[in-house]
């Protein structure tokens, strides 16, 4: 019983190693979209969207099997209800670059008024993130997961950088408002994403030693 059940667990691993490539393949797409102003790419990347949202659905209904078909110990649950938790951030993450493929749409036939080196940072440094959190998890590796959770700070940086220069830019030039505030979401979306990579990593440390920050 325990090494079916414990198959079961490796299949868990190998489904959320599945949605962290998607997702990460997604964010990729989705800056490389942008960068290129390439609207078949944008599209793709939406598109890429459903198939995160289905990958969610796998994974939570393997999640519901392990916990009615089999009687977990208390580590297992740990694990389990860590892996329900950490699908949320991931399929939001899915979402995000969906939304910044929206609005590389809305702004293709407009020339950048800035470079997008920053927010190129920001994809880099969330996807080192999104991997890390995942290997995290399915390695057991608190220290991994720590350092996921200090990378976020690059990230805060690197949004603050972009905030201070679209918000001047608004101030220099009105006429270029709506497409500053348009970037200025792209980087949010970003941040945000590295806001939900590090509560992945924050859920892979509960899985581990039974302690959550919200619990403190």
């Amino acid at each position: 019983m325990r090494n079916r059940f414990d198959r079961q667990l490796s299949t868990l691993n190998d489904e959320l190693i599945e949605m962290g490539s998607m997702i990460e393949k997604s964010i990729e797409t989705a800056i490389k979209a942008l960068v290129n102003q390439d609207v078949d790419l944008a599209r793709h990347a939406i598109e890429a969207d459903e198939e995160i949202d289905r990958q969610e659905r796998i994974i939570e209904d393997l999640c519901l099997k392990l916990l009615l078909q089999q009687q977990p110990v208390a580590k297992d649950l740990r694990l389990i209800s860590s892996a329900l938790k950490m699908i949320t951030d991931m399929e939001r993450i899915g979402d995000h670059a969906s939304d910044i493929s929206e609005i590389t749409i809305a702004l293709a036939d407009q020339p950048y008024i800035k470079k997008l080196e920053h927010i190129q940072q920001m994809a880099k440094e969330t996807m080192i993130m999104l991997v890390g959190s995942i290997e995290a998890f399915v390695d057991k590796d608190l220290e991994k997961a720590n350092e996921v959770i200090k990378r976020d700070d690059v990230v805060d940086d690197l949004f603050d950088k972009v905030k201070k220069e679209l918000i001047q830019m608004i101030h220099e030039n009105a006429d270029k408002g709506e497409q500053a505030a348009d970037l200025l979401m792209v980087a949010k979306y970003m941040e945000r994403i590295g806001d939900h990579a590090t509560n992945i990593s924050e859920w892979v440390i509960f899985s581990i030693t039974g302690e959550h920050k919200s619990m403190n």
